[in-house]
């Protein structure tokens, strides 16, 4: 009987992990001759688990540092293996800047094991996971080409991820809680299977993305002496 309570705290208190483990294990699938097909379905599966794996660290009270720090390095194998993996699909400049990104996620998700980090600057790499699937569902949508699209994207990214300052209003910061990690995929899941909404929802998140970097941008350049007042 003991053994079995032990096993059963054990798996109660790992639930969030196990989650953030399940959240990559299938990319695997991505390395299969034709596995590039299944690119869409995975960033959004990816999204799902990465976002569960918090929610349930809090309504279960099993936060811990090891957690956190797992749920970071699961974050930088998964979205380094798909930018790389779109990256390599496009191949040369696409496939560089595809480079260039995968790097500032690393960079990023290291600095963010240091328990005395800052925390709460930049954007988050999942921010970059969704703008490429928005990229990839609405280029192909209006048979424009991504791959200037990606190029723009990826260096955007490489930047946003690693700025020392905060980002207002963004989207991906306000995934606190069940409902609105909720509304997030299933925004995500419409964009993907409901063609007419993916303009919209690319739209709300994109522009939320580029107006917390400019406003960013701006209110750090105020606070260090980068804009002098009249």
């Amino acid at each position: 009987m003991n053994t079995q309570r032990v096993q059963a705290s054990f798996l109660y208190r790992n639930l969030a992990n196990a989650t953030s483990i399940l959240g990559v294990l299938p990319l695997v699938v991505l390395f299969l001759d034709d596995g590039y097909k299944y690119v869409l379905p995975l960033i959004i599966f990816n999204n799902i688990m990465d976002d569960l794996d918090g929610v349930l660290a809090a309504k279960l009270n099993i936060r811990s540092q090891f957690g956190a720090d797992l749920d970071n390095v699961c974050d930088a194998v998964a979205h380094v293996i798909l930018t790389l993996v779109v990256g390599a699909h496009f191949g040369g400049l696409v496939m560089a800047a595809g480079a260039i990104a995968a790097g500032s996620i690393l960079v990023r998700v290291v600095t963010r094991l240091n328990p005395g980090a800052t925390t709460g600057t930049g954007s988050q790499t999942n921010e970059l996971m969704r703008h490429m699937l928005f990229t990839l569902l609405l280029t192909a949508q209006f048979d424009f080409p991504a791959e200037t699209v990606l190029i723009v994207m990826f260096l955007l990214h490489s930047v946003s991820m690693l700025v020392p300052f905060k980002m207002p209003a963004l989207l991906g910061n306000r995934l606190k809680g069940l409902a609105m990690a909720g509304i997030v995929n299933v925004a995500l899941l419409a964009a993907w299977l409901l063609p007419p909404a993916a303009p919209l929802v690319a739209a709300l998140f994109i522009g939320s993305y580029l107006y917390a970097f400019a406003a960013g941008a701006g209110l750090w350049r105020k606070r260090h002496g980068g804009v002098t007042g009249p």
